[in-house]
């Protein structure tokens, strides 16, 4: 059995949604938070708390798909993320409508929020191993690279498309998501064949992958030294949106899921035009987002090629939670420094970019 055109489609269509839906967020929950009286630190620590969950369950389940197989755990991924995003948008409904407020809305908004992290992040760990279990060495760089791609277009497209859609409501990009993930489930359910079981006679038994195996540290390294600096700058973003342009919160969304990932499709448009100092944040962003796009496909591709078959989901599970450790780090610290002083935030960023680039560079000496 190999990797048909298909099936490759339908994966990174799973990879795709599941990405759009852990980042959509982030263009509106900085104004969304605001809306319900929540502080900046509170806000980027449900984020960075969260994908610390993200972080430690993800590999559990790339091990996970090696016992039941990959089509389940992809399944319960996307079913998991489909819920929680309903519960999650259930919170600050309520908070919007004074029912709760305060701590315990906080509290509630970090407990859904992990909830839905920790079952979300079986698709991509699961989906990863699913096409490197199809493919031989040589077409495994191509699959991974594929895989990689959606995800991090998922990335990016999630802030762009929750700006445009927070037009009808801070809310709105969040029942969208559920939606979009509820869609590929079934589409996976219906459409991705399981893997024959004879299909897997070459695995050996299965083996536990620590984020120390000199194989794959450094991929690992550079996925969460980008998203460290990356997150430190999306999730302090909004804040600054709002704070230099005295905007609404709806405003605010639509700003930055335009300055996340520069487009013409969107109605605000104009209305991003008349901004003077949006196009210069704008283009540092499509760098920023450049890079990623390129970066993150080469890591997983890598990884996935240092590693045995059997290692497959181990490797794809600590490839997976690498962007979500940068995660922990970055919205927290930066979060800080942005209530200190907003440019600090960028400095930061600045800062672990050029550290991860001397980091590699030495590693790179060792190895060659």
């Amino acid at each position: 059995m190999e990797l048909g055109r298909s099936q490759r489609a339908i994966l990174m269509a799973s990879a795709l949604s599941v990405a759009i839906g852990q980042s959509l967020v982030f263009a509106i929950l900085a104004p969304l938070g605001r809306e319900v009286a929540l502080s900046e630190v509170q806000i980027t620590s449900i984020i960075a708390v969260s994908a610390l969950v993200f972080g430690i369950i993800s590999p559990k389940w790339g091990r996970y798909s090696d016992r039941v197989g990959r089509k389940p755990v992809i399944l319960i991924g996307l079913l998991g993320y489909s819920v929680g995003t309903v519960l999650f948008a259930s919170v600050f409904q309520a908070g919007l409508m004074g029912l709760v407020s305060g701590m315990t809305l906080y509290l509630l908004a970090m407990v859904f929020r992990c909830a839905q992290s920790s079952i979300m992040s079986a698709t991509g760990p699961a989906a990863t191993a699913y096409a490197a279990d199809l493919t031989t060495p040589d077409q495994r760089i191509g699959a991974m690279a594929q895989m990689g791609a959606a995800h991090s277009m998922g990335t990016i497209l999630g802030p762009a498309v929750s700006g445009a859609l927070a037009t009808f409501g801070l809310l709105a990009p969040l029942y969208f998501a559920g939606l979009l993930t509820a869609a590929a489930g079934l589409v996976t359910a219906f459409k991705l064949p399981k893997i024959p079981a004879a299909a897997l006679t070459h695995r050996g038994p299965i083996k536990k992958l620590r984020y120390t195996d000199p194989r794959v540290a450094r991929y690992l390294v550079a996925a969460i030294g980008l998203f460290t600096g990356f997150s430190g700058i999306q999730q302090t973003l909004g804040f600054s949106i709002q704070d230099k342009m005295g905007l609404t919160g709806i405003e605010t969304a639509q700003m930055t899921g335009g300055a996340l990932m520069i487009s013409a499709i969107f109605a605000f448009l104009a209305q991003l035009l008349i901004v003077q100092h949006f196009w210069v944040l704008g283009v540092g962003m499509a760098f920023m987002g450049t890079g990623l796009g390129v970066s993150m496909p080469s890591i997983s591709a890598a990884a996935s090629i240092a590693v045995n078959p059997e290692e497959q989901g181990a490797v794809a599970g600590l490839v997976a939670s690498s962007p979500a450790i940068g995660f922990v780090a970055g919205p927290v610290i930066a979060g800080i420094l942005y209530q200190l002083q907003a440019v600090y935030a960028s400095y930061f960023s600045g800062a672990v970019f050029i550290l991860l680039l001397v980091i590699l560079f030495f590693s790179r000496e060792r190895h060659d």
